[in-house]
């Protein structure tokens, strides 16, 4: 057995959990259980190489990278679309978030083809650059750009005018 790793990864894992989460809340379109799995996994490759993740210039960006290649290879082993639930339970929202907005967004973001939901969170959501999104997904800048394009379009398609009643005056 390996002995405990006491050079940060504790430390960087606590601290980056939340966050690894709620990218996954959103990866997934809302399946918290599936969210915490993938952060389990992601942190568990992330154990095993971190004496190099530690090293690298972004930690940060590398545990992202992992949890969004990670649910991709998720996405396409998978055998069965069936889901256990489409409710996403209540939980205590963030101080001046509108619930309701941010539901509707979440039903939206599920409805995108897992790789375009992945381009529309790293890019608007963890805030990446087209290069940074097309390395940690994998894919070249135009393929990039031709997702978001699609995602956004299709993300009009869903939200309609109906998102204006959602959005502060």
């Amino acid at each position: 057995m390996r002995p405990v790793r006491a050079d940060g990864y504790q430390e960087f894992a606590v601290a980056r959990a939340g966050h690894l989460y709620r990218s996954a809340c959103l990866l997934t379109g809302g399946d918290t259980h599936l969210a915490e799995d993938l952060v389990q996994e992601t942190l568990g490759r992330l154990y095993v190489k971190w004496g190099r993740v530690r090293r690298a210039d972004n930690p940060v960006g590398y545990a992202q990278t992992v949890l969004t290649r990670t649910f991709l290879a998720h996405q396409r082993r998978r055998s069965s679309r069936e889901r256990a639930t489409d409710v996403i339970p209540d939980g205590p929202a963030a101080p001046g978030t509108d619930a309701s907005l941010r539901l509707t967004l979440v039903e939206a973001l599920a409805q995108l083809p897992p790789k375009d939901r992945a381009v529309v969170v790293l890019r608007y959501w963890e805030d990446r650059s087209v290069e940074e999104t097309a390395a940690a997904m994998n894919a070249s800048s135009a393929a990039v750009r031709t997702r978001c394009v699609r995602a956004l379009a299709r993300l009009r398609v869903l939200l309609g005018d109906a998102i204006g009643e959602y959005a502060a005056p």
